[in-house]
C-alpha cells in the first residue's frame, strides 16, 4: 500500500456510508410490483428510468451528496 494511505472497512451494509445505496429507491421506482414478459422489457423500463435520471442531478445530489464528503479531502 502507498505510504499515506489508510484503509477503512465499512461494515457489510451501511447505506449511510453508501450514498448509493440511496439511489434504489428511484431506480427501482418504475418496476416495483410489477411483471415484465420478458428480460428484454425489463431492461427496457430500466434504460429509460436511468435516461430519466441522468437528467435529475439535483435530485441525485440531494441522495447522494452528503454534507460530510465536501469537509474531507482537500
Amino acid at each position: 500500500m502507498s505510504e499515506g494511505l489508510h484503509l477503512t472497512f465499512l461494515p457489510p451494509y451501511s447505506p449511510k456510508l453508501q450514498p448509493a445505496e440511496r439511489l434504489w429507491i428511484l431506480v427501482d421506482e418504475p418496476i416495483a410490483n410489477q411483471f415484465f414478459e420478458t428480460i428484454h422489457h425489463l431492461e427496457d423500463v430500466l434504460f429509460h428510468r436511468c435516461q430519466f435520471l441522468l437528467q435529475q442531478l439535483d435530485l441525485i445530489s440531494g441522495l447522494t451528496g452528503f454534507h460530510w464528503w465536501l469537509q474531507t479531502g482537500a
